[in-house]
């Protein structure tokens, strides 16, 4: 049944209302009349001319949400809320969470840099408003001043990780900066924008679900608009929450598995590898690579004990060039098949890489210039490291790479052999370029009361 629209002359009108509405502000006209007629009059003539057709065209319109709501209801959902309430992790510990918390979906990184003139006292003051609006967030309340609190009940295992840079922890004091907090030595790989190798606060926020992080990064931007500018910011993501266990290894855009050679959370090897010290522990756990030392953190200032470093860095992965290899050549290159991530000498992802062994023709099985053999073969026990990466991309076209955030009691002795070793030779390289890199000391978790790096302004 069709609908008859009958309409009138109108006045001239100039597409909005000009008369103000009780607020004094004009009002805008959904239905502007130099189209002929209002909306109201069309709803009207519809009623009258379609009779049992708007009836049914509602009871259609029922009728289909209550069929998507039995599909939904008999459709699984995804539960971040966990069996006893909102899924979280804890703020006030002895370490911050976000090192050794199992990686989260999404991640966005925002380097931030001090206004100018800042002092130390402007500095404590930051820090208090961060921690405690950081520690409210994380818990699944809204901070003080938060306007839509909503938004935070559903932390979805949100962290929030503080990295301070060379600027901020100079204003504590000259003596309290770390030789090594501050840029890297320059590798013939690097092709380096300056803009993205700056800053003077790190915010590493992650979760996963995209929209409570959201939330989570807007609140602590208000908090730091008066203090400090934004040097750069970078969004990340991993496999979605829920699309495969937890526990299992993470790939990259490349197609490899991630982290395979990482020291498990929990385990002796993470203590020593990145809060550089042991816990005594009677079951230890180490690599293949033997025990590393438990003294990795003895150089670490005062203020920093129960912290550690973090190198950061923006690798640019060549996606295009990466699609012309085949298959043979990209794991080749890698050492690990892409399948299962095993090394080419074995045939699970966690075997130990055998670099001596050799094929059916006599040829080594991992060439000496791989990936997996330049980052592991004839290295020493302390030569470890934790990767917590994420990808990103920016664009169809544009650019993709990965946030690689390395995490190590002490970067000359954990971090470094290991880059100088794959900066000189590494098949990767020919599809990868460092193009961002930053240096941070991350400080220790807190007690409740406390506020982030008081042990370094307070200590």
């Amino acid at each position: 049944m069709g609908i008859t629209v009958t309409t009138e002359p109108q006045p001239e009108h100039s597409g909005h209302n000009d008369h103000p509405d009780n607020t004094g502000r004009p009002s805008a006209d959904p239905a502007p009349r130099h189209l002929g007629f209002s909306r109201r009059r069309l709803i009207a003539s519809a009623a009258v001319a379609g009779g049992t057709g708007a009836i049914g065209a509602f009871a259609g319109f029922g009728a289909g949400r209550s069929g998507a709501a039995d599909r939904a209801e008999a459709m699984p959902s995804r539960d971040l809320r966990g069996a006893n309430g909102p899924v979280t992790e804890p703020f006030y510990a002895p370490h911050q969470s976000g090192v050794e918390t199992t990686p989260q979906a999404h991640a966005h990184f925002l380097a931030l840099t001090l206004k100018p003139g800042s002092k130390a006292g402007d500095v404590m003051r930051w820090l208090r408003l961060l921690t405690a609006d950081a520690a409210a967030l994380t818990q699944g309340s809204g901070p003080l001043a938060d306007s839509e609190p909503e938004l935070a009940h559903d932390p979805a295992r949100l962290t929030i990780t503080f990295g301070f840079g060379r600027g901020l922890v100079k204003l504590a004091g000259e003596e309290s900066v770390p030789k090594w907090l501050g840029p890297l030595e320059k590798f013939p790989i690097d092709d380096l924008d300056p803009d993205r190798c700056t800053g003077d606060l790190l915010l590493q926020i992650c979760g996963d679900d995209p929209l409570t992080l959201a939330h989570a990064r807007r609140m602590l931007w208000k908090d730091s608009r008066n203090f400090a500018e934004v040097a750069w910011q970078r969004d990340g993501f991993r496999r979605s929450y829920g699309s495969q266990g937890e526990a299992k290894t993470q790939r990259n855009l490349f197609g490899q598995l991630d982290g395979t050679a990482n020291p498990g959370p929990g385990s002796e090897d993470f203590a020593r590898i990145v809060w550089g010290q042991g816990t005594g522990r009677a079951d230890a756990v180490h690599s293949a690579r033997g025990a590393p030392p438990d003294d990795l953190g003895a150089h670490l200032p005062d203020w920093m004990r129960g912290g550690t470093t973090l190198v950061l860095r923006d690798i640019a992965m060549n996606l295009d060039t990466w699609d012309k290899a085949d298959r043979p050549a990209r794991e080749f290159a890698t050492g690990r098949t892409l399948g299962s991530g095993a090394p080419l000498s074995g045939v699970d992802e966690f075997d130990v890489p055998d670099f001596d062994a050799v094929d059916k023709r006599g040829l080594t099985k991992i060439s000496a210039a791989a990936h997996v053999a330049r980052a592991r073969d004839g290295l020493n026990p302390e030569m470890q490291i934790h990767r917590r990466t994420f990808n990103y991309e920016t664009g169809a076209g544009e650019g993709a790479g990965l946030l690689f955030a390395s995490f190590q009691a002490d970067i000359a002795r954990q971090f470094l052999p290991i880059q100088r070793r794959l900066a000189e030779v590494d098949l990767l390289n020919e599809w990868t370029t460092p193009i961002g890199s930053t240096v941070w000391a991350i400080p220790p978790g807190v007690k409740e009361g406390e506020y982030i790096g008081q042990s370094l302004f307070e200590g």
